[in-house]
């Protein structure tokens, strides 16, 4: 993990959880997935524009062998601190364009589904050919600024407009270009695996709410 700050705020950040190829006598269970993460400031967006990210996004796209990937605004917070999880719960579900990735853990879980709409949501083997490849992929999505790009014969990106949206359930913003691309993908959803105790339930099962926010 790698990260830059200034006056004490974390701006850049790239964290990378993977397998330990150099033990194979390491057993991972069948979801372990390598997952690889990338942080910008909000003001970079501000400043430079939507366009220069969705570059930056598509050009890692071309150099990672990818099966799924997002890129979209994101609450990035210390959920451990009191009183952070249920702010970021309410506001999660006010604003449903907003990302809460907990990096590491879904690495362990992740596997081969995908998760709910991002501004930009990236697709490879499997789901998108279990999709019937681009072409179908496309044919199923007609919310306007839609649009789906080939990234090489096993990989596409949707991006929902030219810009990430935050959307405000308050203010009827329910984002129905993300509602089509999640029922499209509703097959594939990744949730969270129920809860192991009864105190940890309540977390858990607000957690797989908020995963079908554009399902519900």
């Amino acid at each position: 993990m790698l990260s830059d700050t200034e006056h004490g705020a974390l701006r850049y950040r790239f964290e990378y959880y993977g397998k330990d190829l150099g033990n194979p006598a390491r057993c991972y269970k069948p979801t372990v997935s390598s997952a690889l993460g990338f942080w910008l400031p909000a003001e970079f967006m501000d400043e430079r524009g939507p366009d220069r990210v969705r570059e930056l996004a598509l050009a890692l796209a071309t150099e990672l062998p990818f099966s799924f990937g997002q890129a979209g605004p994101s609450l990035q917070c210390q959920l451990d601190i009191l009183g952070v999880r249920d702010e970021v719960a309410t506001r999660s579900l006010r604003h449903p364009g907003m990302d809460v990735s907990l990096l590491g853990t879904l690495a362990m879980d992740l596997g081969t589904r995908v998760r709910g709409p991002s501004w930009m949501t990236f697709l490879g083997p499997p789901v998108l050919a279990e999709l019937g490849g681009t072409g179908a992929l496309r044919a199923r999505l007609h919310s306007p600024g839609t649009t789906v790009q080939e990234l090489g014969p096993d990989r596409a990106v949707v991006t929902l407009g030219p810009a990430p949206q935050a959307g405000d359930t308050e203010q009827g913003q329910t984002l129905p270009a993300y509602r089509e691309l999640a029922r499209v993908l509703e097959p594939w959803l990744f949730q969270t695996p129920p809860g192991p105790s009864a105190e940890q339930s309540p977390f858990i099962n607000d957690r797989r709410s908020w995963q079908r926010r554009f399902l519900d």
